[in-house]
């Protein structure tokens, strides 16, 4: 059963209440929804209303996740789809879905489900059927997948696999601000399930990329990105591709995998603006 916390509950009636189109963010691994802060505050300028629940069991700040790492450990991605669904089931419009990293995919599966009106998915994870396995991605994957033991753990990242992960095109004191602002440990559960995904007929790491209730969605990637390389991002939108809803790509010169949330956020804010925009105005005319 999927319990939403107090905070979550406050957005989701201030969400209701103000009448406004609203997005939602969806956070990644090694990460919590505090790093769409800045985004919450650029889409909410331009007169929507944001959300940024937490994945199952987050706590609510970077601090007190790196505390208590055993609250992130054993999540999975049904679980935590189930915990975005059950948040968006209860606005009263149908939201834009924003998400980076896993929660892009976590984004692509909502929108499967029919609960998105537009979806932007940056850097998103792989599915089952995406086959591309760049060399970046393992090594970037590796401080997890390295120890099968780690499957039930939460594993946090040194500050140099944060640097070759998230922030390979930072120089090194703005990746530090990062590092201390957001970075968090990451469930490994989660990780082995998308790892295994091709290999486990009934992972829960997949996505029917032809379902006609998807939507709207736009794909962007990040040039220089270790964690989901370019061509795993092209993978995903090759097959989203199939569907008969809109379907576009956009890739981010010279941007590795914080392209979210580092000094670069605003342009790509402003590419899923765009899109999300166009499918979804602020207020209903």
């Amino acid at each position: 059963m999927t319990i939403l916390t107090s905070r979550e509950q406050e957005e989701i009636e201030r969400a209701n209440t103000s009448g406004l189109q609203p997005v939602v963010f969806v956070h990644g691994l090694w990460l919590l929804s505090n790093s769409w802060e800045n985004w919450r505050g650029f889409f909410e300028e331009r007169g929507y209303t944001t959300l940024a629940p937490g994945w199952p069991d987050d706590p609510e700040t970077t601090d007190a996740a790196n505390q208590d790492p055993d609250a992130l450990a054993h999540k999975r991605i049904k679980q935590v789809t189930d915990h975005y669904a059950a948040a968006i089931g209860q606005l009263r419009r149908k939201p834009a879905v924003i998400g980076h990293s896993f929660g892009g995919l976590i984004a692509e599966q909502v929108a499967d489900r029919g609960s998105a009106a537009v979806t932007v998915a940056i850097s998103p994870a792989a599915f089952r059927g995406i086959l591309a396995l760049p060399l970046s991605e393992l090594k970037a994957a590796s401080p997890i997948l390295k120890n099968p033991l780690n499957a039930g753990k939460a594993v946090p990242l040194t500050f140099e696999q944060f640097q070759y992960a998230f922030a390979n095109e930072l120089d090194e004191a703005e990746a530090r601000q990062l590092f201390d602002a957001y970075a968090v440990p990451a469930p490994g559960t989660t990780l082995f399930q998308g790892a295994l995904a091709n290999f486990n007929p009934w992972t829960e790491d997949k996505v029917d990329t032809q379902n006609p209730e998807r939507g709207p969605l736009l794909i962007i990637s990040g040039e220089k990105d270790h964690t989901v390389p370019p061509v795993v991002s092209e993978g995903a939108y090759q097959r989203q591709r199939k569907n008969p809803g809109v379907s576009q790509y956009q890739e981010m010169p010279g941007r590795g995998h914080s392209l979210a949330m580092d000094h670069g956020w605003r342009e790509v804010a402003e590419s899923a603006f765009a899109f999300v925009s166009q499918y979804t105005p602020a207020t209903q005319k």
